[in-house]
């Protein structure tokens, strides 16, 4: 005997998917703007209890924080990539860089997931290394190309750049709180250090990749996010 659509019995798979997709939905905008207004270490409660669901529900769809970071900043993710791109097919390398800064600090300026997700380098987020090591490799071609146009000084590497502009990220949430652009009037002058006619001779050697990493993962074990 069928069931009657009134009687107590189960939904219709369809309604079962929808239903799913709904609770989906809604803790990835509430993540995504919980995320933005206070950083990673939003308590994962916090962010169920706003959706409107329970705990399981969320640990059903993302089982770890990391699984839900690296689902809301996918496109964070596709606009950095876009971001490099744009630099690397610009001819003018140091416009490109300038450019290509200027970008990742006006996400990073908006919101401070995507803050934490560029400074703390987090290496279990899905993506993240990737991020990363694309990001190293676009700022590693545009000091290449400076450096042959004569416009960047020829004793800087890569991770200097990527080593003095990560804590001036980091200071964004704070200045931004000042005033929302003050971070350009930073930007240009960390820049301008690198160009070649304020070259002055550097007393240490420069650090590897795998420092630049070890140093932010450090970081975010000691500030980690909270717990659910």
């Amino acid at each position: 005997m069928a069931l009657s659509r009134t009687g107590g019995g189960p939904n219709p798979p369809g309604r079962l998917r929808r239903d799913a997709q709904r609770n989906r939905d809604l803790l990835l905008a509430t993540a995504r703007t919980l995320f933005a207004d206070h950083g990673l270490d939003v308590p994962l409660d916090q962010i169920a209890k706003e959706a409107g669901v329970g705990n399981a529900t969320l640990y059903r769809h993302f089982p770890t924080r990391e699984a839900l970071i690296g689902e809301v900043f996918a496109d964070a993710a596709h606009l950095l990539d876009e971001a490099g791109a744009e630099a690397l097919a610009t001819e003018d390398a140091w416009s490109a860089i300038e450019h290509y800064f200027a970008r990742i600090f006006e996400l990073v300026a908006a919101d401070r997931g995507i803050n934490d997700l560029v400074t703390q380098a987090i290496p279990t987020v899905p993506g993240m290394t990737g991020i990363s090591r694309r990001n190293a490799a676009t700022v590693g071609a545009l000091v290449a190309r400076a450096q042959e146009q004569g416009t960047m000084r020829a004793d800087v590497v890569t991770m200097d750049l990527l080593f003095m502009l990560g804590p001036l990220c980091r200071a964004l949430p704070a200045a931004v709180d000042l005033r929302p652009d003050l971070w350009r009037r930073h930007l240009a002058l960390l820049l301008d250090g690198f160009r070649t006619r304020a070259a002055h001779p550097l007393p240490v050697p420069p650090i590897g990749e795998e420092h630049l990493d070890r140093m932010f993962a450090d970081l975010w074990e000691a500030d980690g996010p909270g717990t659910a």
